[in-house]
């Protein structure tokens, strides 16, 4: 199943008391690895920002009432998420927003049954311990250099390292290791080399655009660990 990483910035804890979505973040991955795919908005809430939020993701009513309705954003963002798996932290949060503001346009809501929360799984991952997705991030090594404050997008995209290890990133990793190295043992002398390498199907632009997305991931992307994985296997052997 097609599975999407969702965070959201709001005025406000209740959309039952007038708070709105000012900012809403989806990473696509694929494999527990994002595609590169991503939908991104800030959106004019409509009213005035109340200080303790701005003080947690500093988008200013100023900023905002420049930017688009919910109302005309709405169509591509269901387009994006349609038919894939919602992955978000503190699910109820979200989704409470995201279908306070559906309903104003008699739109359909979300399915809470087609979200997977990882705060209740790093719950059970993690009994007893503190589950925010800042700590989350600190006990897997998360790099978050790059996050002064609260962002839909940039907090996607970390929440996209935590899910791969909440799911056994690094277990899987190993796994895939330990296949590659049994097969490669099993199957000595049947396996050959093409006399030349395929040509690469990919264009100058799109291997271009692939290096900028990586470059603005910070330091530590996680499917760096399974390259220098390889990269090491390759050197040993």
């Amino acid at each position: 199943m097609r599975e999407v990483v969702l965070d959201t910035e709001t005025t406000g804890l209740n959309p039952a008391d007038g708070h709105r979505i000012v900012e809403i973040g989806v990473v696509e991955i694929a494999n527990l690895i994002p595609t590169g795919r991503s939908f991104h908005v800030y959106l004019d809430p409509q009213r005035d920002m109340p200080e303790e939020a701005f003080r947690v993701h500093g988008l200013s009513s100023e900023f905002l009432s420049t930017q688009k309705k919910f109302a005309e954003i709405a169509e591509e963002f269901r387009a994006f998420i349609e038919g894939a798996r919602l992955i978000i932290h503190n699910a109820e949060f979200d989704v409470r927003f995201l279908n306070a503001e559906l309903a104003r346009l008699d739109a359909p809501p979300i399915d809470i049954g087609n979200v997977l929360d990882t705060l209740a799984l790093a719950r059970q991952r993690h009994p007893g311990m503190a589950n925010s997705l800042d700590a989350l991030c600190q006990r897997y090594g998360v790099d978050t250099s790059r996050r002064e404050k609260h962002g839909a997008l940039l907090d996607s995209l970390l929440l996209a390292e935590v899910y791969a290890e909440l799911m056994g990133g690094r277990q899987a990793s190993l796994q895939l290791s330990v296949a590659r190295k049994t097969f490669a043992r099993e199957n000595v002398g049947l396996l050959r080399k093409r006399p030349h390498p395929l040509p690469s199907r990919l264009s100058e632009d799109e291997i271009n655009a692939h290096r900028d997305f990586v470059a603005g991931l910070g330091k530590s992307p996680i499917w760096m660990r399974y390259l220098e994985s390889e990269q090491a296997e390759q050197r040993a052997s």
